[in-house]
């Protein structure tokens, strides 16, 4: 009996033992269960939670690019605000240009306004002074007409004065005339000076100053007819002042080596026609001189260019009494006739 109780008793005890792990079998299947649906429970909501970060994310990425175009508009905004400032401030400064130039032409126009009330006063006090003018006018018309009759007078006066004095003037046109009367075609003279020329080729060796023995012969002759025809009618000798020996070289070679040349030569002539006989006799040495120009007067060609044959000469000339005085005069006269 004790020994069947006794395994009841075991019996009893692994039955309860089975139950108890059975119970504790179903409570961890429970407890399992439940973690797994918690798992799941928390993977829906972590998949849910990184959805939605991923659109909080892509929404943060758009408001930070919004951000950064609101910025760099607001950057463009300040960037125009500050260029309208500074246009502000120029414009500012123009109308304040304009009111003080404003002000000025006001303060101007109010001293215009001053002075055209002036203005009006004197020319109202002009209009009385023109009103006595005007009578006084009428009674010098009168008193021109007394002059004029007196100038028409005078008028006539220095028109024959003036007739008197071309005829004096006229005095180098008469002894150019006389010479080309005395010394005829076969000598030529300038028509508008009276001048003879010699040419340096005939008279001189190239870059001497010593005449040639064969060219003093005809020298001679041409120059005693030149000066007897000066001197021998009294109404011309009267008048005589200087006579001119002048040397003239071409361009070749410097100026001072030219201008050396030309007065020495000069001289040479000179001091050859003062040795002769009829240059003695009528002291004609004290009205004799001579004169280098270098190449300042050439002769020119039909084509303006520099005749250099014909500019190394030897001119021999006369000049008168007064000459530069009566030229003066013929200008004054020439240009009142105009």
């Amino acid at each position: 009996m004790d020994f069947f109780k006794k395994e009841d008793e075991n019996t009893n005890f692994w039955i309860s033992y089975a139950d108890l792990m059975a119970g504790l079998l179903f409570v961890f299947i429970l407890l399992i269960g439940a973690i797994v649906t918690k798992s799941i429970l928390l993977k829906s909501d972590l998949l849910s939670n990184k959805n939605k970060l991923k659109k909080n994310k892509t929404a943060l990425e758009l408001k930070n690019d919004e951000i950064k175009r609101l910025k760099k508009l607001l950057l463009e905004k300040n960037t125009q605000l500050v260029s309208f400032s500074k246009k502000v401030v120029i414009l500012q400064s123009i109308v304040n240009d304009v009111n003080a130039s404003l002000l000025e032409k006001e303060r101007k126009l109010k001293d215009y306004e001053g002075k055209i009330l002036v203005l009006s006063n004197e020319l109202t006090e002009e209009k009385n002074r023109l009103k006595l003018q005007d009578e006084q006018i009428v009674k010098l018309l009168d008193t021109i007409g007394e002059k004029e009759t007196r100038y028409d007078r005078l008028v006539e006066e220095m028109q024959k004065t003036k007739k008197r004095i071309k005829n004096l003037t006229g005095i180098r046109i008469k002894v150019i005339a006389e010479l080309k009367k005395a010394l005829g075609k076969k000598i030529q003279i300038d028509p508008k000076t009276g001048s003879m020329r010699f040419s340096a080729s005939i008279l001189f060796d190239k870059g001497k100053a010593k005449l040639k023995e064969g060219a003093k012969k005809e020298l001679k002759k041409v120059f005693l007819r030149y000066v007897k025809a000066l001197i021998d009618n009294p109404d011309i000798k009267k008048h005589l002042d200087k006579i001119i020996i002048e040397g003239h070289t071409d361009s070749d070679g410097g100026y001072l080596y030219n201008l050396q040349l030309s007065q020495k030569r000069a001289y040479e002539v000179m001091n050859y026609l003062s040795t002769l006989d009829f240059v003695k006799k009528h002291h004609l040495r004290d009205l004799m001189i001579a004169s280098g120009r270098s190449y300042l007067d050439p002769i020119l060609d039909k084509n303006g260019n520099e005749d250099k044959d014909k500019s190394r000469r030897i001119e021999i000339k006369f000049t008168l009494k007064n000459q530069d005085a009566m030229k003066e005069i013929e200008k004054i006269l020439d240009s009142k006739d105009e």
